[in-house]
């Protein structure tokens, strides 16, 4: 069994510890968790490791957030892994800041990232994880907020934020997403 776990953000150093990119700081606490590392490959920084009898890739796409899909269609080609194992790790203003949504499918909530997926995919119906980033913005400030780096109490928090994501993650892998989003979904 094969699983593509996708957390999404943007690379550079200007966007590290912003707000946008928590699926590639999520991504990267379970990589160190599973002491593996990431390599440069075609269109992504990819990883693995194996976990019970499994093989997880861990994906950062090196697309950019809005061109996400090309990646994720790509690895899930090259490594002939089906839709329904993959997960998509992404920042969400419509959840309060740490809390996680696991879905099997739905809409973009105008995310750029899953909208390019989706687009790719040809379909909505793959799964997600969600990580609240909260809505604390004013009117027109969205792209500036999600921009924005994380203040010192949110970086506090984000061990613990990444190691319920990391859990997750594992357990999508073993027990299946039905019971995984009975488990994580508050």
């Amino acid at each position: 069994m094969k699983y593509l776990i996708a957390g999404l953000g943007n690379i550079g150093p200007e966007y590290e510890l912003t707000r946008h990119n928590i699926g590639f700081l999520a991504i990267d606490y379970l990589a160190d968790q599973k002491d593996t590392k990431f390599e440069l490959a075609r269109l992504a920084f990819i990883a693995d490791f194996k976990f019970k009898s499994r093989t997880i890739y861990l994906l950062k796409p090196t697309t950019f957030m809005n061109l996400s899909g090309k990646a994720v269609k790509y690895w899930l080609d090259q490594l002939k892994i089906p839709i329904k194992n993959l997960m998509v790790m992404v920042d969400d203003i419509a959840l309060p800041f740490g809390k996680i949504r696991i879905r099997a499918k739905g809409s973009s909530a105008g995310h750029n990232g899953l909208i390019d997926i989706e687009s790719i995919l040809g379909t909505t119906a793959y799964p997600r994880l969600r990580i609240g980033i909260g809505d604390d913005f004013s009117k027109g400030r969205q792209v500036e907020y999600v921009l924005s780096k994380f203040n010192k109490q949110e970086i506090e928090d984000l061990p613990f934020i990444f190691n319920k994501t990391s859990e997750a993650i594992l357990a999508f892998t073993t027990i299946g997403l039905e019971r995984t989003m009975n488990f994580y979904n508050d």
